[in-house]
């Protein structure tokens, strides 16, 4: 595979212009890119151009990079995961597209899934993992170009993707003067290679300064969007996961918390305000459950991932069930009393 971005080529195809995949595109098509979308769904890439001014096509053909933004759950059940659509888009890709083109997977991924797509594209394409952390909400504060993780499945493939995302290959010295890294990566290459921690066409010793940082090179163009670089891909893909399962606790606990005051008397909102007052405390406010896809199917992705299964996590997805339950329980009440009022 190629080592470098040639540049002059600038073409980039965004796959899945929902709400992710649409400001993603925006972005990188404000950037001065030649930027085309795809979508499965036809009004999606209507609005696409109409929105937005992009190009859409249903050709993979001459791109010289892929950003997967497509959904990773279940269309019968939002709250799990699945990439069958993700798998039939890369056998897309490598049936279509040029070798030595960058596929980077933005879309939320179970772990080993980059290494599969790897493999299926036979090696020929690089590939990162570069997780979204965008919220629709707050766009402003937490858009596209936040500071964002990204991993590759080797070397060169991390090294190609820094490039497109901050626009220079630099990457943290800890991640290849680490022994544990450096025969972490020397596992996954041919017999005969060796990844070399001290070049690796990522770091060149004679251009770290005293401080021990990176005067790396910089690029004529690229997203410029700040970057986490981590030594491996699976610590890309869990990052993305365990994030939402960290969200989920703490969702949870503020359940549980809630009940435990209805059980016991306790004005929850006061007792909430005055946790809340210590500074290393944040209680959430419980509303109607753990709703959405992301944050259930996500966990779920975490807690496949390993034979190890988190109690914690498992407790948790309990605990919003049952205040799940109990506001229903406590819905119906209210609708009752009023009817009953009413009459």
């Amino acid at each position: 595979m190629s080592n470098s971005i040639n540049t002059s080529l600038k073409r980039v195809l965004v796959i899945g212009l929902g709400q992710l995949g649409l400001p993603v595109a925006k972005y990188i098509n404000d950037k001065g890119f030649d930027v085309y979308g795809y979508d499965i769904n036809s009004e999606s890439m209507r609005r696409a151009q109409e929105k937005i001014g992009i190009k859409t096509t249903t050709c993979f053909r001459n791109f010289d990079i892929y950003i997967i933004c497509i959904s990773t759950h279940n269309p019968a059940d939002i709250a799990s995961p699945q990439i069958d659509g993700l798998l039939s888009v890369i056998n897309k890709i490598s049936m279509e597209a040029n070798n030595g083109s960058l596929v980077s997977i933005e879309s939320t991924i179970p772990l080993g899934t980059s290494q599969k797509v790897f493999e299926l594209l036979e090696h020929r394409l690089h590939v990162v993992h570069a997780p979204h952390r965008w919220y629709s909400q707050d766009e402003e504060k937490y858009g596209v170009n936040q500071l964002r993780v990204i991993g590759g499945v080797n070397p060169c493939c991390l090294k190609l993707g820094s490039e497109f995302y901050t626009g220079h290959s630099k990457c943290p010295t800890h991640v290849f003067h680490d022994e544990e890294i450096v025969n972490h990566y020397n596992a996954q290459e041919e017999p005969n290679k060796t990844f070399n921690a001290s070049t690796a066409n990522f770091i060149d010793n004679s251009s770290i300064d005293n401080n021990n940082q990176m005067n790396s090179q910089a690029y004529s163009q690229s997203l410029e969007i700040p970057m986490h670089t981590v030594s491996t891909i699976e610590i890309a893909e869990l990052t993305k996961i365990i994030e939402n399962s960290h969200r989920y606790l703490q969702i949870a606990f503020a359940e549980e918390l809630y009940l435990y005051c209805q059980a016991n008397h306790i004005l929850f909102p006061e007792l909430r305000d005055a946790l809340n007052t210590k500074w290393n405390v944040e209680i959430l406010e419980p509303r109607r459950g753990i709703g959405g896809h992301c944050l259930p199917k996500d966990t779920k992705m975490f807690l496949n991932s390993s034979k190890f299964r988190s109690k914690i996590l498992q407790s948790a997805m309990e605990v919003d069930y049952l205040y799940r339950d109990f506001m229903t329980v406590r819905e119906r009440k209210l609708i009752t009393s009023v009817a009953n009022l009413t009459n």
